[in-house]
């Protein structure tokens, strides 16, 4: 501010007092987000600390006239972790949270799911998606006393316990806090659960354990608060080449392990090559970068990537925001060029033929005994009802792991969990107490790939009650259909698409259908059914075959596709997935449509 323009008359003096209080009062406005031209906020009053990166591509924002989306603004006005004594005194009394609190209790892993539930749901993380029999027992406790009794294990290998009053809110993540677990950054806008391959360190195929390279990154995200706020949620997965696909192609950043040959000018060893922006939901897998980055730098080089998102991702477009868009803007190369300035160094680089062929995974090693590597021990996959365990069953799976395995407790992007480490003269006990708690370790091909969401009953954004029509979907078709290659099945409530439908062989997506004769005047729960998505080396988005499936038709359209697709594939070795491949959608429906005659 210059005063030489002010008409009254003061001294030099006065004037060099004005200017200086006025800067002040530039400078706080600044602090606070408040505003103020671009230039007196870059000469006067360049944001500093672990959240400078943060205002700084918000004053960017702002300096270019256009808006903050509301939840940069939620954050701007107070950093979630600056609010946590606000979050006590909701929960002392009570209180649901306001929209902008409901936003920032999710750094604490909270989320009020009103009018789904009149509760908070909260969400765990655990690197690799593994963690101690103590500490799923624990969970049960917590989730008894302060939940609605029971969990359910997720698409990322997390958990979540539910049904969790304003009151109990503070009470249940300290409890977990003080289980050795966390629930901080595993909501809005942070790095989600970091996964990881499930057999890690016990698969007899696997090119690299996973664990360390998973915790690395979990500690190291834990333990910097400008990796908090970033543009929007931001998935990060380790594939270690092991029998259990990880679906590391549909996270941000994928670190897939291969062995790279000899003979083509770089060191040969196992490295972890690079994809960015998976987002199957936008319906795009992980591009590839051609990169490979050696496992004791992938924490190093997934920092950069993440701070170059930081500084170049969408503010204002909440639709917008994750890091495909800005790959789609940038170009790949240009963004990874971007990331090589930050590191100081290029990346190295490979070609295709370098790279020696990638183990197969197994589409059922996540269900029933497999050998481990070590001799003499074995890991069981556990068949879980859609994810869902009650509290008797946490205990009883963790007393399980602790008599008769080696006390780890797994889980898997399949909604389900492994025990490891059970002894070759023990299986045939575990496998009966696993039984006695109402589990399986078997399951038809239909069951052992069917995947759901929440669903409406506790989630505000889904349009249908996923985990239920799933089930009736599997008591369908299960006794109808005898279907005798790995299939999977993935019903997801909203746009979010939790569990990834477009990469299913069958994936359905939530939607308000007319309720008869195609008219809208009653809209009730129902989906768009796509087919021939896959993931892995088929990895592929599915194409629409029906719209505005009414929910109570979802079981026998999901029999009539299957039929079509037993009386017309090519062979008996052809998958469901080649079979839908060779289709386009309206002959798929067509196809389908016959078998009702």
């Amino acid at each position: 501010m210059k005063l030489e323009t002010v008409s009254l008359n003061f001294t030099d003096e006065q004037k060099r007092y004005l200017e200086g209080f006025a800067t002040g009062l530039q400078i706080s406005r600044v602090g606070r987000g408040l505003g103020g031209s671009a230039v007196a906020s870059k000469a006067i009053a360049e944001p500093v600390g672990p959240d400078a990166i943060h205002l700084t591509a918000q004053n960017k924002v702002t300096a270019s006239g256009k808006k903050l989306a509301d939840q940069e603004k939620f954050k701007r006005d107070l950093h979630p972790f600056d609010g946590y004594e606000r979050l006590k005194e909701q929960a002392k009394n009570n209180t649901p949270p306001s929209p902008a609190d409901n936003f920032r209790w999710r750094y604490f892993g909270l989320f009020y799911v009103g009018p789904a539930q009149d509760s908070y749901m909260c969400r765990l993380r655990m690197p690799n998606g593994i963690l101690r029999h103590w500490q799923l027992s624990g969970l049960a406790d917590l989730a008894e006393i302060y939940g609605g009794g029971y969990s359910h294990v997720t698409t990322r290998a997390n958990i979540q316990i539910r049904e969790i009053l304003p009151r109990n809110s503070v009470a249940l993540i300290e409890g977990i806090q003080d289980l050795g677990l966390c629930s901080r950054g595993s909501g809005a806008d942070n790095i989600r659960n970091v996964t990881g391959t499930p057999t890690a360190g016990i698969d007899p195929q696997e090119l690299i354990d996973t664990r360390p390279y998973a915790r690395e990154w979990h500690h190291h995200i834990l333990n910097d608060r400008s990796l908090y706020g970033l543009p929007r949620k931001f998935n990060v997965a380790f594939d270690g080449a092991g029998r259990i696909a990880v679906l590391e192609d549909t996270n941000d950043i994928a670190f897939a392990a291969v062995e790279v040959k000899d003979g083509f000018g770089i060191e040969p060893g196992v490295r972890f090559r690079l994809g960015v922006g998976g987002i199957t939901g936008h319906k795009d897998f992980a591009r590839e970068t051609s990169i490979i980055v050696k496992p004791a730098e992938a924490t190093q080089v997934a920092d950069a990537i993440v701070r170059l998102f930081i500084e170049t991702g969408d503010r204002t477009n909440r639709l917008k925001a994750r890091l495909k868009y800005v790959l789609d803007n940038m170009g790949v190369d240009k963004f990874m060029t971007g990331v090589e300035e930050k590191l100081g160094r290029k990346l190295v680089r490979a070609p295709a033929d370098a790279i020696a062929p990638r183990p197969v995974f197994d589409r059922m090693a996540h269900i029933g005994v497999h050998k481990q590597k070590q001799n003499g021990l074995n890991w069981i996959g556990v068949v879980l009802p859609l994810g869902k365990l009650s509290c008797e069953q946490m205990r009883g799976l963790a007393k399980i792991a602790q008599d008769v395995g080696d006390g780890e407790i797994r889980l898997t992007v399949w909604q389900n969990l492994l025990i490891s480490g059970v002894r070759d003269e023990n299986v045939a006990l575990a496998v009966a107490a696993i039984e006695k708690l109402g589990l399986a370790t078997k399951a038809s091909q239909i069951r052992a790939g069917l995947i759901a969401c929440t669903g409406n009953k506790g989630c505000k954004f889904a349009a249908s009650d996923t985990k239920g029509h799933a089930a009736a979907i599997g008591d369908w078709c299960e006794s109808r259909v005898n279907i005798d290659t790995p299939l999977n099945i993935h019903l997801t409530g909203c746009h979010h698409s939790c569990a990834q439908h477009y990469i299913s062989d069958i994936g359905m997506i939530a939607a308000k259908v007319p309720s008869a004769n195609g008219e809208c005047d009653e809209m009730v729960e129902g989906y768009h059914l796509f087919a021939g998505g896959g993931f892995g080396p088929q990895a592929d988005i599915g194409q629409e075959v029906y719209r505005d499936v009414k929910a109570e038709d979802a079981p026998k359209t999901v029999e009539r596709l299957l039929k079509a697709y037993l009386a017309h594939r090519s062979s008996q070795d052809e998958t469901f997935f080649n079979f839908a491949r060779r289709h386009d959608g309206e002959t798929l429906r067509k196809l389908a449509d016959a078998e009702l005659s």
